[in-house]
């Protein structure tokens, strides 16, 4: 043998072993990481992701802690190495639900050092005068500004250093067999490729091709809804490097039946939503019509657009449309599940898409992770435990989109602001208003609803109270003086 062989073969087996070490480490890893030290029931399964995406990632993550074999695939290419990204580039509200998620796979930190708090909202006039409404006066709760390509990233690097999670990009689902746990999928330049495994997991948002699949199967319930309202992306940029606008804030421009509203990144921009029935999009036909209804209701917002840059950006593309799809159950036996959008897409304006997505997978794992269960009635459990919060999220966006266009400028959901906010301070176990318990809390958000109409219900008691109180009173001095 020669010697530059002898070294050559010496190399590769020192690197073999090195890489066998390395996986009993990340095995012996995975094992701790169950938390509380008690085994599954669940065997250790095959799952394939469906769906690369920010729950996709996450889910898998969880999966592969675990010591599960995972398969992740996505449609598009990496994003981490593509040029262009394909998909929603609508910045995201990070709140309680979701960072608790990133927690329990130890990347809230990671997240939040690029995030940026917004710690109210900032109202815009048609004036230009601004107002403010914080979010939390009394805790000082928060939401984050967070980019969705960036969490993206960070999702799949971490995913990367696990050697039971394998990436399959550019694989787009075509057909499944629940049963036979069989897939299919198309690829670019290439022969369709087939796998197998235990488990599939829905992650592929609100046009979900697993959902498709289970919508065929018997006892399945599935509705959609369009919004007669679309939204079209623009861009505030940095001048000087600087922010434009106070950046801790979401911006609101509020017009009754459409809105404008814009979140901070990381580059001192702000990505901007303009939401509007698509009748008033398309009464704006020409440079002029645009430039026109921006000074008539967004004036202190067009210097900030550019008025060159605010014609590119709306005429470069049409605006997208939204909808809300609602489903049940989320899982079909113990062969698959739905998680995120693919089980509860909704319209972003509570800013709880992905949070909701992401408490889908801290359920969906805490009930996994019980003892004596068994995969089809930790899936079971899952639906029951889910459906009716994932409705009642759906709910609450289509009404906190009437609330962001409408609601905020009135008297009426200032004083309602008011007295949440006073009787929080005084009670915070017991009054908890709508949006914190929401958006700061883990609350079940049909219990949420079930919270807001206890509280509506003692205010409208008080209220009659002290208007009849008023009127015996009144009717009393009127007595006496005759």
């Amino acid at each position: 043998m020669h010697l530059s062989a002898f070294l050559h073969d010496r190399c590769v087996l020192k690197k073999i072993v090195e890489k066998c070490h390395s996986t009993l480490e990340m095995n012996e890893k995975l094992v701790q990481s169950t938390g509380n030290g008690l085994q599954s029931s669940i065997p250790k399964l095959n799952v394939a992701v469906i769906g690369a995406g920010l729950v996709g990632s996450l889910a898998a993550l969880n999966f592969a802690r675990k010591g599960y074999e995972v398969d992740l695939y996505e449609y598009r290419q990496d994003i981490r190495t593509a040029e262009l990204v394909q998909g929603r580039s609508i910045n995201l509200a990070l709140s309680q639900r979701g960072r608790k998620a990133l927690a329990e796979v130890g990347l809230e930190d990671e997240v939040l050092s690029t995030a940026i708090p917004m710690r109210g909202r900032m109202l815009h006039d048609v004036k230009g005068n601004t107002s403010i409404v914080l979010y939390d006066p009394c805790t000082k709760q928060c939401l984050y500004s967070v980019g969705r390509k960036h969490l993206n990233e960070v999702l799949l690097n971490a995913g990367e250093k696990f050697p039971n999670i394998h990436h399959h990009f550019e694989h787009k689902l075509s057909s499944v067999n629940f049963n036979e746990g069989s897939m299919r999928f198309k690829r670019p330049f290439q022969e369709d490729a087939e796998a197998k495994a235990d488990l599939i997991v829905g992650c592929d948002g609100a046009f979900s091709a697993v959902r498709q699949q289970m919508i065929k199967k018997y006892g399945f319930n599935f509705s959609q809804e369009y919004i007669e309202h679309g939204y079209l992306e623009l861009c505030i940029p940095a001048k000087n490097n600087e922010f434009q606008m106070p950046a801790n804030y979401l911006h609101i421009w509020p017009r009754d039946t459409f809105m404008m509203i814009a979140l901070p990144n990381q580059d001192k921009s702000f990505t901007v939503t303009l939401s509007m029935p698509f009748k008033v999009f398309a009464d704006i036909k020409t440079p002029k019509d645009l430039l026109e209804f921006f000074i008539k209701y967004y004036i202190d917002a067009l210097p900030l657009l550019g008025e060159e840059k605010l014609i590119k950006d709306f005429f470069k593309s049409k605006p997208q449309y939204l909808l809300s799809i609602k489903c049940n159950p989320y899982h079909f036996e113990s062969k698959a599940v739905l998680l995120g959008d693919a089980a509860h897409a909704m319209v972003p304006y509570y800013g709880q898409g992905m949070n909701a997505g992401m408490e889908d997978c801290s359920l969906l794992f805490s009930i996994i992770s019980q003892t004596e269960i068994t995969l089809d009635k930790a899936l079971l459990q899952f639906t029951e435990s889910r459906w009716r919060d994932a409705h009642a999220i759906c709910d609450l966006a289509m009404y906190n989109y009437v609330e962001m266009r409408d609601l905020t400028k009135r008297v009426t959901f200032k004083c309602r602001k008011f007295l949440d906010t006073t009787l929080f301070r005084f009670f915070p176990t017991i009054w908890v208003p709508l949006y914190n318990s929401v958006s700061f809390t883990s609350m079940p958000y049909n219990k949420c609803i079930a919270n807001r109409k206890w509280q509506d219900k003692i205010l409208r008691n008080i209220f009659y109270t002290i208007l009849s109180g008023a009127l015996v009173t009144a009717t009393a001095l009127y007595v006496t003086n005759l």
